[in-house]
Protein backbone atom coordinates (compact mmCIF):
# COMPACT_ATOMS: atom_id res chain seq x y z
CA UNK A 1 0.00 0.00 0.00
CA UNK A 2 1.40 3.91 -0.94
CA UNK A 3 1.52 5.87 1.89
CA UNK A 4 2.56 10.00 2.09
CA UNK A 5 5.34 10.32 5.00
CA UNK A 6 3.59 12.08 7.43
CA UNK A 7 4.84 16.28 7.76
CA UNK A 8 5.77 16.50 11.71
CA UNK A 9 5.16 19.58 13.96
CA UNK A 10 7.26 21.46 15.85
CA UNK A 11 6.71 18.93 18.93
CA UNK A 12 7.28 16.43 16.20
CA UNK A 13 3.30 15.73 16.06
CA UNK A 14 2.55 13.92 13.11
CA UNK A 15 0.37 16.30 10.81
CA UNK A 16 -0.34 13.97 7.91
CA UNK A 17 -3.46 13.16 6.23
CA UNK A 18 -6.45 12.05 7.98
CA UNK A 19 -7.01 8.70 8.86
CA UNK A 20 -10.43 6.26 7.82
CA UNK A 21 -10.88 2.88 8.46
CA UNK A 22 -12.32 1.10 5.58
CA UNK A 23 -16.15 0.83 6.73
CA UNK A 24 -15.58 4.77 6.90
CA UNK A 25 -14.35 4.73 3.01
CA UNK A 26 -16.91 2.72 1.98
CA UNK A 27 -19.62 4.68 3.86
CA UNK A 28 -17.92 7.68 2.04
CA UNK A 29 -17.87 6.44 -1.15
CA UNK A 30 -21.77 5.46 -1.11
CA UNK A 31 -22.70 9.08 0.09
CA UNK A 32 -20.61 10.22 -3.07
CA UNK A 33 -21.66 8.06 -5.83
CA UNK A 34 -25.40 8.67 -4.28
CA UNK A 35 -24.56 12.53 -4.54
CA UNK A 36 -23.44 12.11 -8.15
CA UNK A 37 -26.37 10.19 -9.36
CA UNK A 38 -28.94 12.77 -8.08
CA UNK A 39 -27.29 15.10 -9.46
CA UNK A 40 -26.86 13.42 -12.89
CA UNK A 41 -30.61 12.69 -12.81
CA UNK A 42 -31.63 16.39 -12.22
CA UNK A 43 -29.45 17.06 -15.10
CA UNK A 44 -31.26 14.65 -17.02
CA UNK A 45 -34.82 16.13 -16.14
CA UNK A 46 -33.25 19.64 -16.99
CA UNK A 47 -32.27 18.11 -20.59
CA UNK A 48 -35.56 16.32 -20.91
CA UNK A 49 -37.56 19.63 -20.65
CA UNK A 50 -35.20 21.42 -22.92
CA UNK A 51 -34.39 18.58 -25.14
CA UNK A 52 -35.89 20.37 -28.73
CA UNK A 53 -33.93 23.15 -28.37
CA UNK A 54 -30.89 21.23 -27.54
CA UNK A 55 -31.61 18.53 -30.48
CA UNK A 56 -31.76 22.01 -32.56
CA UNK A 57 -28.20 22.71 -31.55
CA UNK A 58 -26.72 19.22 -31.76
CA UNK A 59 -28.04 18.69 -35.28
CA UNK A 60 -26.73 21.64 -36.94
CA UNK A 61 -23.48 20.56 -38.01
CA UNK A 62 -25.53 17.30 -39.70
CA UNK A 63 -27.35 20.27 -41.62
CA UNK A 64 -23.77 22.42 -42.32
CA UNK A 65 -23.18 19.47 -44.65
CA UNK A 66 -26.45 18.80 -46.16
CA UNK A 67 -28.47 20.65 -49.00
CA UNK A 68 -30.46 23.78 -48.02
CA UNK A 69 -33.73 22.99 -45.96
CA UNK A 70 -33.04 19.36 -46.31
CA UNK A 71 -31.38 18.02 -43.04
CA UNK A 72 -33.61 15.66 -41.62
CA UNK A 73 -32.90 12.88 -39.83
CA UNK A 74 -34.27 9.22 -40.42
CA UNK A 75 -36.95 7.87 -38.41
CA UNK A 76 -37.49 3.84 -38.85
CA UNK A 77 -39.42 2.87 -35.72
CA UNK A 78 -41.79 4.38 -33.51
CA UNK A 79 -39.88 4.42 -30.77
CA UNK A 80 -36.90 6.40 -32.83
CA UNK A 81 -38.00 9.89 -31.07
CA UNK A 82 -38.18 8.48 -27.83
CA UNK A 83 -35.44 6.69 -27.63
CA UNK A 84 -33.41 9.80 -29.25
CA UNK A 85 -34.74 12.45 -26.37
CA UNK A 86 -33.69 9.36 -23.71
CA UNK A 87 -30.33 9.24 -25.12
CA UNK A 88 -29.89 12.87 -25.33
CA UNK A 89 -31.52 13.12 -21.55
CA UNK A 90 -28.58 10.25 -20.28
CA UNK A 91 -25.61 11.95 -21.34
CA UNK A 92 -26.55 15.49 -21.54
CA UNK A 93 -27.54 14.80 -17.38
CA UNK A 94 -24.22 13.48 -17.46
CA UNK A 95 -22.48 16.33 -18.81
CA UNK A 96 -24.38 18.94 -16.91
CA UNK A 97 -24.00 16.97 -13.48
CA UNK A 98 -19.77 16.93 -14.26
CA UNK A 99 -19.29 19.49 -11.90
CA UNK A 100 -20.66 17.80 -9.13
CA UNK A 101 -19.58 14.41 -9.57
CA UNK A 102 -15.84 15.94 -9.82
CA UNK A 103 -16.35 17.52 -6.98
CA UNK A 104 -17.78 14.55 -5.14
CA UNK A 105 -14.35 12.69 -6.05
CA UNK A 106 -12.63 15.48 -5.22
CA UNK A 107 -14.37 15.31 -1.53
CA UNK A 108 -13.55 11.60 -1.45
CA UNK A 109 -9.82 11.87 -1.76
CA UNK A 110 -9.42 14.61 0.43
CA UNK A 111 -8.55 12.72 3.78
CA UNK A 112 -5.99 11.44 1.39
CA UNK A 113 -4.35 14.67 1.21
CA UNK A 114 -2.19 17.72 2.66
CA UNK A 115 -4.13 20.74 4.41
CA UNK A 116 -2.11 22.75 1.66
CA UNK A 117 -3.55 20.38 -1.06
CA UNK A 118 -7.12 20.45 0.42
CA UNK A 119 -6.75 24.55 -0.13
CA UNK A 120 -6.33 23.73 -4.12
CA UNK A 121 -10.23 21.30 -4.47
CA UNK A 122 -12.38 24.15 -5.69
CA UNK A 123 -9.70 25.65 -8.02
CA UNK A 124 -8.88 21.99 -9.51
CA UNK A 125 -12.85 21.17 -10.09
CA UNK A 126 -13.05 24.88 -11.60
CA UNK A 127 -10.41 24.18 -14.05
CA UNK A 128 -11.56 20.38 -14.46
CA UNK A 129 -15.03 21.80 -15.63
CA UNK A 130 -13.69 24.09 -18.04
CA UNK A 131 -11.00 22.17 -19.44
CA UNK A 132 -14.06 19.33 -19.77
CA UNK A 133 -16.10 21.90 -21.70
CA UNK A 134 -13.24 23.11 -23.58
CA UNK A 135 -13.16 20.02 -25.43
CA UNK A 136 -16.54 19.40 -26.00
CA UNK A 137 -16.64 22.49 -27.94
CA UNK A 138 -13.54 21.65 -29.38
CA UNK A 139 -15.49 18.40 -30.88
CA UNK A 140 -18.69 20.25 -31.51
CA UNK A 141 -16.98 23.34 -33.62
CA UNK A 142 -14.84 20.21 -36.00
CA UNK A 143 -18.45 18.31 -36.33
CA UNK A 144 -18.85 19.59 -39.30
CA UNK A 145 -15.61 18.83 -40.80
CA UNK A 146 -15.85 14.75 -39.47
CA UNK A 147 -19.17 14.67 -41.07
CA UNK A 148 -17.88 15.44 -44.67
CA UNK A 149 -15.17 13.72 -44.02
CA UNK A 150 -16.59 10.41 -42.85
CA UNK A 151 -19.78 10.94 -45.44
CA UNK A 152 -17.40 11.08 -48.34
CA UNK A 153 -14.72 8.25 -47.75
CA UNK A 154 -15.82 6.70 -51.33
CA UNK A 155 -15.40 9.66 -53.26
CA UNK A 156 -17.72 12.42 -54.53
CA UNK A 157 -19.29 10.68 -57.23
CA UNK A 158 -20.36 7.42 -54.63
CA UNK A 159 -23.55 6.37 -55.18
CA UNK A 160 -24.44 6.94 -51.46
CA UNK A 161 -26.61 9.32 -49.58
CA UNK A 162 -26.04 10.05 -45.63
CA UNK A 163 -29.00 9.63 -44.08
CA UNK A 164 -28.69 8.87 -40.04
CA UNK A 165 -31.25 8.05 -37.55
CA UNK A 166 -31.48 10.31 -34.69
CA UNK A 167 -29.83 7.84 -31.80
CA UNK A 168 -27.06 6.66 -34.40
CA UNK A 169 -26.28 10.55 -34.83
CA UNK A 170 -26.56 11.29 -31.49
CA UNK A 171 -24.72 8.76 -29.89
CA UNK A 172 -21.85 9.11 -32.36
CA UNK A 173 -21.68 12.86 -31.46
CA UNK A 174 -22.03 12.59 -27.63
CA UNK A 175 -19.71 9.86 -27.27
CA UNK A 176 -17.28 12.16 -29.79
CA UNK A 177 -17.68 15.18 -27.43
CA UNK A 178 -17.40 12.98 -24.46
CA UNK A 179 -14.42 11.72 -25.72
CA UNK A 180 -12.64 15.05 -26.27
CA UNK A 181 -13.76 16.48 -22.93
CA UNK A 182 -11.95 13.50 -21.36
CA UNK A 183 -8.59 13.73 -23.07
CA UNK A 184 -8.76 17.31 -22.50
CA UNK A 185 -8.42 16.41 -18.48
CA UNK A 186 -5.06 15.12 -18.63
CA UNK A 187 -3.42 17.60 -17.23
CA UNK A 188 -5.40 17.26 -14.19
CA UNK A 189 -5.19 13.32 -14.09
CA UNK A 190 -1.23 13.35 -14.63
CA UNK A 191 -1.10 16.13 -11.58
CA UNK A 192 -3.33 13.60 -9.01
CA UNK A 193 -1.29 10.76 -10.27
CA UNK A 194 1.73 12.82 -9.32
CA UNK A 195 0.11 13.79 -6.01
CA UNK A 196 -0.81 10.24 -4.92
CA UNK A 197 2.62 9.04 -5.50
CA UNK A 198 1.91 7.33 -8.35
CA UNK A 199 3.84 9.10 -11.34
CA UNK A 200 7.03 10.81 -10.45
CA UNK A 201 7.71 14.32 -12.02
CA UNK A 202 11.21 12.90 -12.98
CA UNK A 203 9.67 10.00 -14.88
CA UNK A 204 7.63 12.36 -17.25
CA UNK A 205 10.34 14.29 -18.08
CA UNK A 206 12.58 11.35 -19.19
CA UNK A 207 9.32 9.69 -21.15
CA UNK A 208 8.48 12.99 -23.41
CA UNK A 209 8.95 11.52 -26.59
CA UNK A 210 7.27 8.38 -25.53
CA UNK A 211 4.26 10.49 -24.36
CA UNK A 212 4.15 12.62 -27.84
CA UNK A 213 3.95 9.33 -29.66
CA UNK A 214 1.43 7.96 -27.39
CA UNK A 215 -0.81 11.35 -27.33
CA UNK A 216 -0.56 11.14 -31.46
CA UNK A 217 -2.06 7.43 -31.50
CA UNK A 218 -5.06 8.47 -28.72
CA UNK A 219 -5.97 11.51 -30.63
CA UNK A 220 -5.76 9.21 -33.63
CA UNK A 221 -8.43 6.73 -32.05
CA UNK A 222 -10.29 9.55 -31.14
CA UNK A 223 -10.80 10.99 -34.23
CA UNK A 224 -12.03 8.21 -36.25
CA UNK A 225 -11.84 11.18 -39.50
CA UNK A 226 -8.42 10.26 -40.18
CA UNK A 227 -8.05 14.42 -41.13
CA UNK A 228 -4.38 15.42 -40.27
CA UNK A 229 -6.35 18.81 -39.04
CA UNK A 230 -8.58 17.53 -36.51
CA UNK A 231 -6.01 14.94 -34.91
CA UNK A 232 -3.35 18.16 -34.80
CA UNK A 233 -6.15 19.87 -33.15
CA UNK A 234 -6.65 17.47 -30.50
CA UNK A 235 -2.68 16.33 -30.13
CA UNK A 236 -1.08 19.78 -29.78
CA UNK A 237 -3.07 21.07 -26.57
CA UNK A 238 -2.52 17.44 -25.37
CA UNK A 239 1.11 17.43 -25.22
CA UNK A 240 0.86 21.03 -23.71
CA UNK A 241 -0.84 20.01 -20.69
CA UNK A 242 1.36 17.47 -20.64
CA UNK A 243 3.89 19.66 -20.25
CA UNK A 244 2.17 21.89 -18.06
CA UNK A 245 1.25 18.88 -15.78
CA UNK A 246 4.82 17.86 -15.74
CA UNK A 247 5.20 21.67 -14.25
CA UNK A 248 2.07 21.78 -11.95
CA UNK A 249 2.75 18.37 -10.20
CA UNK A 250 6.71 19.34 -9.90
CA UNK A 251 5.66 22.53 -7.81
CA UNK A 252 2.63 20.50 -5.60
CA UNK A 253 5.19 17.49 -4.96
CA UNK A 254 8.23 19.24 -4.39
CA UNK A 255 9.88 18.44 -1.21
CA UNK A 256 7.45 15.95 -0.47
CA UNK A 257 8.69 12.56 0.72
CA UNK A 258 6.69 9.81 -0.98
CA UNK A 259 7.29 5.59 0.10
CA UNK A 260 5.51 3.31 -2.27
Amino acid sequence: MMKFLPKRGAKGAAAGPDEMTLIGHLAELRTRLIRSVIAVALGAIVIWIFRNQLFDVLTQPYCDIRPEDDCALLVTSPLDEFNTALTLSGYGGLIVAMPVIIYQLGKFILPGLYPNEKKALIPFVAVAVVLLFAGIIVAYLFMPRALAVLTDILGAENRTEAFFTPTAYLGFFIKMMLAFGLAFELPLILVFLQLVGVLQTETLRKNRRIAAVAVVILSAVITPTGDPLTLLVLALPMYLFYEVAMIIGGRLTKNRGVVV
